[in-house]
């Protein structure tokens, strides 16, 4: 009989692994079947693109879903050393962002624009309206609501007071 390791989303219980939430399926092919044909309310988060240091430390939060007239630098890809320029357009139903100035040459001499995927993206600065705002905000005060209750990242001085490895056996 073949033997495999455990997926990451299982829990281990002794000989068994279990998955914590049985309506999630750990299947690459369900996955991929889910995230291909995801509709249009889906694909806006799955269209999201990180936010840059100063953005992230300004607003709280990390990445936020790539709209319309957003600046974007790209940080990925052939296109990598161009300057930050504005989004012309979210194509959710290609999964793509077309950027201003971001363009290539046809056989036939048409120049077309270039799509590319948010993840290979970071927002450098945002179109704020009052929704985007709000979306801010709610992010912001769950994170900080989090940190309250001691959840998040541990400090140096956290791992420094922890009994060191070596006395573990």
């Amino acid at each position: 009989a073949r033997r495999t390791l455990p997926h990451p989303g299982l829990a281990q219980t002794g000989f068994k692994a279990m998955k914590f939430n049985k309506a999630v399926s750990s299947a690459r092919r369900t996955n991929r079947k889910a995230h291909f044909t995801a509709p249009s309310h889906l694909r806006r988060r799955i269209l999201s693109a990180s936010l840059s240091k100063d953005l992230r430390a300004k607003y709280g939060v990390r990445s936020l879903p790539i709209r319309k007239d957003d600046e974007v630098q790209i940080v990925r890809g052939k296109y990598v050393k161009e300057p930050a320029s504005k989004v012309t357009s979210v194509y959710r139903r290609r999964m793509c962002v077309y950027v201003d100035r971001i363009v290539k040459d046809r056989a036939d001499g048409r120049q077309v624009n270039v799509p590319l995927h948010p993840s290979n993206l970071v927002i450098t600065k945002l179109k704020l309206d009052k929704d985007r705002k709000a979306i801010l905000e709610r992010r912001k005060a769950g994170r900080e609501g989090a940190t309250e209750k001691g959840k998040g990242k541990y400090s140096a001085g956290d791992v420094a007071g922890s009994a060191p490895m070596a006395d573990v056996d």
